[in-house]
């Protein structure tokens, strides 16, 4: 089971939405710059940053816990009224759900206009009726891979790998008609679905993932929930056991779009000289069913339609205000974007593509003729507002000049109401809701570039990395952490590596700083651990766990050697800062070696292991053996557990060695699985290329500075983040610190003493 080529994949789709976050164009519009969010003092070696109050929202936690909701559809088919009840179970849970399809025979069941007689649940809590799965441009969650379980745990709607619930409950909204029992990404386990004459019923009996580095605990937990689907067209969701606390829950009839009121016309600034599909003649704002404020973009031209290559890079912006902005205004209340990206690898399958992103909007953009359109709830920061001031620009690949306006004009907004409520205060009285959820979350997620400015601004420009731990939770299913930077620098911008240093103001660092957390790791995730607990079950080749024997021999008292997983997740996460976005040139073909982590099939042998003989790359790739028959046993996989240290490859690019010490290597393309040796290695078939490090240079160019002027010393800043007015748990200075002392060991192993690594605030 290969639970990182899902996790590669999805990565660079999320690297692709992160982006959208940051590709800002026009009038000085580039990445919004950092701020200090809260109070910076250092504790001996550590940096503790106390957030400023509310600066991450507030937590909603799941209340319904013995209690069972009832949505009842109001006559005349407006909607749904909804109950809070006592606790009512049907104990007889009736056969195991295979796969994720039920059939019904007797039950006809009336939702979203439609009457259903199947019906697709997923292990994460949801029911579909019809249509697909994922909306427009989800990624899977990681979870989805666990355990070999996904072949069963892919019904139901699903959301981003990284989503917030706090906002994902909105991307569901008018995707496929769902209901959201007890939504919670990465849940897996046994689903049961028993039939009677008048009702369907449907339990769940699920765990959270467990022992792996990304999850929360160390063993299954349980959580027990069930609906009830009426031939009435009643919906009941009943809660017996819940261990999690953030899940999405609700009801998501579709709302068709025959209902769109006309709001207003808004007309464009005409552009001759633009291209046709970005020279916008008017904007069109409509209320959908009530719920949904509709915006579409008419063109002078045709829009680009999703598969052509020529929409790389090109943008679509909608600025919405409660004010009118001035002329040079560079914020806006709330910001729409839609952007074309470039079709790569089977993250997206190999298409071009639209992506969506901004605070409401659903991830649906819909092309047709002239116009391109999307829609969504109105901004948490327009709440309130009976008329917005609504405008647009757009831009051209490759450029931030804004090509296409529209200046801003008022629109009445008045109807439009908002789909979520809290449900533990609800009077039966309410509604009726065409569409009715709550999310409920922990902390929203800071923003990386404030963290770090917080830091450099209070201790000065002096780090080279940060790394971030909590002893709060923040509103992410997965309890590491992807990445970010500006890929700074002591000296020379590093070039010759596949990416390029930018936005290092943003950071508030006049050079230096590279790269760090995006978000802080949470004190009581497994991957804080010092070691996994003595009863720790035993989970799969990509948990620490099931190295215990090989790993304990390491240590002089039969322990695991402390922080396995904290090294993992630093040494990847911080090794994105140089990989792996390389290319290489082998005759006349250009081979993608990555992107983002090395491809499955790249030979990324270490050269100084950390703990175990024979290693792969932190970054992935495998250390493959030749068969000489056509195949290749893989001896370590592109799983970073346990802890690896850095390929040839990558100390190449880390400006550790020189060209000449880089070893010729290949890559495996077209793998076929071949079974296992008699060691338990997977085999494979596959056709292999020669590569060199010449080959990467045609490509990238020289790394610059070389290997005899790179940078030698580095130094990262170990940052404990707690809420206003707390201190850190004992806990978290332990595990931090802890982390801190093996990360300074690490280093030094791992690059055979050639660089040096420090861990100091002052």
């Amino acid at each position: 089971m290969k639970r990182l080529r899902s996790i590669v994949l999805l990565a660079i789709l999320f690297s692709t939405l992160l982006f959208l976050n940051v590709a800002m164009f026009a009038q000085g519009r580039q990445q919004e710059p950092g701020k200090s969010i809260g109070k910076v003092t250092v504790q001996g070696d550590l940096i503790l940053l106390e957030l400023d109050e509310g600066v991450l929202g507030h937590s909603n936690m799941f209340d319904l816990a013995q209690h069972t909701l009832r949505f009842t559809p109001a006559k005349g088919g407006g909607g749904y009224r909804v109950e809070n009840l006592p606790l009512a179970w049907d104990s007889d849970f009736g056969p195991e759900i295979k796969g994720s399809d039920v059939t019904l025979q007797k039950v006809k069941f009336p939702f979203a206009g439609k009457t259903w007689d199947s019906l697709s649940v997923g292990g994460n809590g949801s029911i579909r009726f019809g249509g697909a799965g994922t909306n427009a441009n989800a990624g899977l969650g990681m979870g989805d891979q666990v355990r070999g379980a996904a072949a069963g745990r892919l019904g139901g709607v699903q959301i981003g790998r990284f989503d917030q619930l706090a906002e994902a409950a909105e991307t569901i909204l008018n995707t496929v008609p769902a209901i959201c029992v007890f939504m919670k990404p990465r849940m897996y386990g046994a689903r049961y679905a028993k039939e009677l004459d008048d009702r369907a019923v449907i339990t769940w009996d699920v765990t959270e993932p467990w022992g792996n580095i990304q999850d929360f605990t160390w063993t299954k937990t349980i959580n027990r929930f069930q609906a009830v689907l009426h031939n009435s067209g009643v919906i009941e969701m009943s809660y017996q056991e819940l261990t999690a606390k953030d899940a999405i829950v609700g009801v998501y009839p579709t709302i068709s779009e025959d209902s769109a009121k006309p709001l207003a016309t808004i007309p464009g600034e005409v552009n001759a000289s633009a291209a046709a599909n970005l020279d916008v003649r008017s904007v069109k704002i409509s209320s959908i069913g009530g719920l949904f404020l509709g915006v579409s973009l008419e063109t002078r031209g045709p829009v680009l339609a999703e598969g052509d290559a020529g929409i790389a890079g090109i943008g679509y912006r909608i600025f919405l205000d409660k004010q009118k902005p001035a002329p040079s205004a560079t914020t806006h209340d709330a910001v729409w974007t839609i952007r074309g990206f470039a079709g790569f690898g089977r993250a997206n399958g190999g298409r071009s593509r639209y992506f969506a992103a901004g605070p409401g909007l659903s991830r649906t953009v819909k092309t047709s003729g002239n116009t391109i359109s999307v829609q969504g709830t109105l901004p948490p920061e327009l709440k309130g507002a009976t008329q917005i001031f609504v405008s647009a620009e757009t831009a051209a690949a490759g450029s931030e000049q804004a090509v296409g306006h529209v200046q801003p004009r008022v629109v009445k907004i008045a109807g439009i109401r908002e789909p979520e409520v809290h449900f533990s205060s609800l009077k039966p009285t309410d509604g009726p809701f065409p569409v009715v959820y709550e999310s409920f979350h922990y902390l929203q997620l800071p923003n990386p570039r404030d963290m770090t400015c917080s830091v450099i601004k209070a201790l000065g420009d002096k780090f080279d990395f940060l790394a971030y731990y909590s002893d709060f939770r923040v509103d992410n299913q997965e309890a590491g952490t992807p990445s970010t930077g500006p890929l700074g620098s002591t000296g020379p911008a590093v070039t010759g590596i596949g990416a390029q240093q930018r936005g290092l103001a943003s950071y508030c660092s006049a050079g230096r700083f590279q790269w760090q957390f995006i978000q802080p790791v949470y004190s009581g995730a497994v991957q804080m651990a010092e070691r996994p607990p003595k009863d720790a079950p035993v989970g799969t080749d990509h948990d620490i766990t099931a190295y215990r024997a090989q790993l304990s021999e390491l240590t002089q008292d039969g322990e695991f050697p402390p922080y396995m997983y904290g090294m993992s997740q630093i040494a990847h996460e911080m090794g994105h800062r140089w990989s792996a976005f390389v290319s290489a040139k082998v005759g006349n073909e250009t081979i993608q070696l990555g992107p983002t982590h090395w491809a499955r099939g790249l030979q990324a042998q270490v050269p100084y292991p950390y703990r175990r003989p024979i290693e792969a790359s932190a970054m992935g790739g495998g250390v493959w053996q030749d068969n000489f028959d056509g195949t290749f046993t893989q001896l370590d996989d592109d799983y970073y557990v346990p802890s690896t240290g850095w390929s040839y490859l990558d100390l190449y690019l880390m400006g550790i060695i020189s060209p000449a010490e880089v070893p010729d290597f290949f890559i495996l393309r077209n793998l076929q699985p071949q079974g296992r040796d008699a060691n338990g290695h997977p085999i494979f078939k596959a056709d292999r290329t020669k590569v060199t490090i010449q080959d990467v240079i045609a490509v990238e160019g020289p790394r610059t500075p070389d290997v005899n002027h790179s940078q030698r010393a580095f130094n990262t800043g170990m940052v404990m983040v707690v809420e206003h007015g707390k201190q850190p748990s004992q806990k978290l200075i332990e595990e931090t610190e802890g982390i801190r002392k093996q990360w300074l060991e690490y280093w030094p192993i791992t690059t055979d003493h050639r660089v040096t690594m420090t861990a100091n605030p002052q």
